[in-house]
């Protein structure tokens, strides 16, 4: 039975267990999400160190249970960490506390390099820091892919849904579609017999997917739909509320979304919003304070900015009694397995043509290539490189 907000578990470690007030998880979680880089995986590790290992908040075991829960709602899995914990120890103020003070400082940093942007951003030294940061985006993104594919693609089954998701979604396939229809096909695929899977579960997917792509691919030459602060908002709210996996899937969302359908943003800007989300710590999804910003000033960051992250505190409010349940189900988790897989898909569509708008000559292929190896031979945190890309660039701009 999972344990109530707010109550210690059995320890199953050295040290009785304490439990945080609402000003440690407030002074925890607003300096993690001032200083937290690296992505969610990092955000994560810095949270199990400080509340399992150093204030002995948790034991191991809830922490995982925790980990489990967040990856099967959808939302950014580091911010619902955070809220996952705070509710854990205090109940409905502690999701609210905690949650909030991950959120706003990387909102705040975010919104000010926004400002920044749009005052100073065609200025030589800017449009060079930013020539610079883009290739060495791609490297980052694709490492992501890379590290995620390794542990989502276990199966034969799973690469072939994955292939088959990257080539429906080149094609204009819905990401949604991409997302729940590779989820059910491999529930299908997991109830036939083994030695069909691998052809059977991207044959679900196509035929699931086959009249909303056609749609999407009518809908692409559409003119652009006016700019309000009410479809910002139900767009961002539309996000957070179905996207799951990596944070990187955001990308896909909005580039269909904000470049193709709406044409809100050109592609160049897009890709500026990734390497600022990449830049700056706390969750990758203060990505929408940014796009806000430049769409609606300060009312478009902050409606961008709740849309995005009010559903996690949502899902995470009411995925307390069902989560145990879920995580046993087979058919749950082969669901899953197909939306990760899905997911995998939707991030290496994106990063095609991010690195098309990126990667415009020899010196940002260079970049690109020298980020990439700095990456997976020495792995050095991302946060580092954006910033050496972005110091190239403004010398390749000055020289």
């Amino acid at each position: 039975m999972a344990d109530s907000p707010g109550v210690a578990a059995p320890t199953g470690q050295a040290g009785a267990l304490s439990r945080a007030t609402l000003g440690e998880l407030a002074s925890l979680f607003f300096r993690l999400g001032t200083t937290a880089f690296g992505g969610p995986a990092a955000h994560i590790a810095m949270m199990e160190h400080e509340v399992v290992r150093r204030r002995r908040w948790i034991t191991h075991e809830r922490f995982l249970d925790l980990i489990g829960a967040a990856n099967l709602i959808p939302g950014p899995n580091s911010t619902e960490m955070a809220i996952f914990i705070g509710h854990d120890q205090a109940g409905w103020p502690g999701l609210i506390v905690a949650g909030a003070c991950f959120i706003l400082p990387a909102a705040a940093i975010t919104l000010a390099v926004a400002w920044a942007y749009v005052r100073f951003g065609s200025l030589p030294q800017a449009a060079g820091l930013l020539y610079g940061v883009k290739p060495v985006i791609i490297a980052v993104v694709a490492q992501a892919i890379w590290r995620l594919g390794r542990v989502a693609l276990r199966t034969r089954a799973l690469a072939v849904l994955a292939a088959a998701a990257v080539i429906l979604n080149f094609v204009g396939l819905d990401e949604l579609v991409v997302l729940f229809g590779a989820g059910a096909a491999m529930v299908v695929a997991r109830r036939i017999s083994s030695t069909s899977n691998a052809r059977t579960a991207p044959m679900i997917l196509a035929q699931t997917g086959a009249a909303s792509a056609g749609a999407r691919v009518g809908t692409a030459v559409a003119a652009a739909a006016p700019f309000g602060l009410i479809p910002l908002f139900l767009f961002f709210l539309k996000v957070g509320a179905v996207l799951f996996g990596s944070g990187y899937v955001l990308l896909a969302f909005l580039r269909t979304d904000l470049v193709d359908r709406m044409h809100w943003l050109t592609e160049a800007q897009l890709l500026d919003a990734v390497a600022v989300g990449q830049f700056t710590p706390g969750p990758v999804f203060t990505t929408a304070t940014f796009i806000g910003y430049l769409l609606g000033r300060g009312p478009g960051a902050l409606v961008a900015t709740l849309g995005i992250f009010l559903p996690s505190f949502v899902f995470v409010a009411l995925s307390g009694p069902i989560i145990p349940r879920l995580r046993r189900s087979p058919i749950a988790a082969s669901f899953l397995d197909g939306v990760n897989a899905g997911a995998l898909a939707l991030m290496v569509v994106v990063t095609w043509y991010l690195g098309v708008a990126a990667i415009i000559d020899v010196p940002t292929a260079l970049l690109a290539v020298a980020g990439a190896v700095v990456l997976f031979r020495y792995g050095v945190n991302s946060a580092w490189l954006v910033l050496a890309g972005g110091l190239a660039g403004i010398a390749l701009r000055r020289f």
